[in-house]
């Protein structure tokens, strides 16, 4: 470095110089040779380069008002006013040429290569690797990184689309994760579905795999409850009252109907009545009849003549015409038996009344001689020798009827005073059931 300083304005000049040498083993004496920079030359007195001195060799170096001032392998040209402070003179190194190429040292009679990795004579950033090469060397970024200008970059994996589903970059690497309902398969890119039913899927009764979820469903019977796992039961018996013609039970995941005593289920909701006059499961004894009603039975005697009647064959009895109580009297009276059920529709024919012998020229009435207090039933003739007993008004049960139906005979050919008349009657108890089946 050398100062100089102008009038009132002092000015710093430095100069660099460079200095080319090559280090390295002494090369045997014929092999070498020296050479000085420009602006030094070869001193062979004392072995060193020595500066020349321009301001003395070049004729009118500096032009016009300027002042030749000598300088270390070169010279300046500065105003005469300007003062100039010499700095020593530095020691020049003659520059020993190396004969073997760059990247390479002599050794003997043959150049080999420098390893600069291993002699730490290389430029590498500390995270990279110095890789040798002949005769010079490489910076190598670790993986997952790129060599941009002397630094290593990390690599964006996560734009080139490496992961199916969602891509997460991290310094030097990746990594790939899946959407709920799938996981990573073995290439570590790819997803597939998960079978959450094989990996206890929170379904209380079935489950279904689907692509990347489940589904839950019920047996039949239950519904899904809102948190789309339970199933819990259907009240199928709230929801309507004609799933069973009597009563129905719900019961986990299903229903059942029940009869009332004296009935069987028909099916799976419709009652039936038992009859156990057939099935024997009646009480009854010999001198009695069991008759078959709906839900239960009734005994009754297998005579049951009044006096003045007598019986004369199974369920008749007949007024003699001898007695003096049976001038008023039907002369006969058969008995009979019915079932009927409640709340049934009106008007509803019910029982038909038929003539069994008929007198040539007689004319036939029908009529309800008793038992029908409330008018509940009424007499429809439907011609001579037949009528139908009618249900006027729905009756509910339990609840039992005895009506005497009464035929009235008139034959005027059988009297020559006036007409003939006779009656007969049938004695019919009617048993209304409690229910409407």
């Amino acid at each position: 470095m050398q100062g100089a300083c102008v009038s009132v304005l002092c000015v710093c000049i430095c100069v660099s110089v460079l200095l080319r040498s090559a280090i390295s083993q002494p090369p045997k004496e014929s092999d070498t040779y020296t050479e000085c920079t420009d602006g030094y030359h070869w001193d062979a007195q004392t072995e060193h380069c020595k500066d020349i001195n321009e301001c003395e060799t070049i004729p009118d170096a500096c032009k016009g008002q300027m002042k030749c001032y000598n300088h270390y392998g070169g010279y300046l040209c500065l105003p005469h006013t300007a003062e100039v402070f010499p700095a020593p003179e530095p020691a020049i190194t003659p520059t020993v040429t190396n004969p073997c190429p760059l990247g390479y040292e002599s050794q003997g009679d043959s150049c080999v290569d420098i390893d600069e990795c291993e002699r730490d004579e290389h430029d590498c950033q500390p995270s990279q690797q110095c890789i040798n090469s002949l005769g010079a060397f490489t910076c190598q970024c670790p993986d997952g990184y790129r060599k941009v200008g002397t630094e290593c970059i990390d690599i964006d994996e996560c734009r080139y689309r490496y992961c199916q589903h969602r891509c997460v970059n991290v310094p030097g690497s990746f990594s790939c994760q899946c959407e709920p309902g799938f996981q990573l398969a073995g290439n570590n890119r790819s997803c597939i579905d998960v079978n959450e039913c094989d990996m206890g899927a929170p379904c209380s009764q079935r489950c279904y795999n689907t692509y990347g979820t489940f589904l839950c469903r019920c047996d039949q019977g239950y519904e899904l409850g809102p948190d789309g796992f339970a199933c819990n039961d259907i009240d199928e018996c709230s929801y309507s009252s004609y799933l069973c013609q009597y009563q129905c039970v719900n019961e986990p995941g299903k229903f059942s109907c029940v009869c009332p005593e004296g009935y069987q289920r028909q099916g799976t909701r419709l009652c039936q009545d038992i009859n156990e006059c057939e099935t024997g499961e009646h009480q009854c004894t010999d001198t009695q009849t069991c008759v078959n009603i709906h839900g239960r039975y009734q005994c009754v005697d297998s005579n049951r003549c009044q006096d003045p009647y007598v019986q004369v064959s199974e369920n008749r009895c007949v007024c003699p015409v001898n007695k003096p109580l049976c001038r008023d009297l039907p002369f006969s009276i058969v008995h009979r038996y019915m079932s009927i059920t409640s709340e049934r529709s009106v008007p509803s024919d019910i029982f038909q009344i038929q003539a069994t012998s008929v007198s040539p020229g007689a004319y036939n009435t029908f009529r309800i001689r008793s038992g029908d207090e409330n008018g509940d039933f009424y007499i429809r003739q439907i011609n001579n020798i037949s009528a139908m007993l009618v249900l006027a008004r729905a009756v509910s049960g339990p609840r039992e009827y005895t009506l005497d139906l009464e035929m009235v005979s008139v034959n005027p050919l059988l009297s020559y005073q006036g007409s003939y008349q006779t009656s007969s009657a049938l004695r019919l108890s009617i048993y209304v059931g409690p229910h409407t089946f």
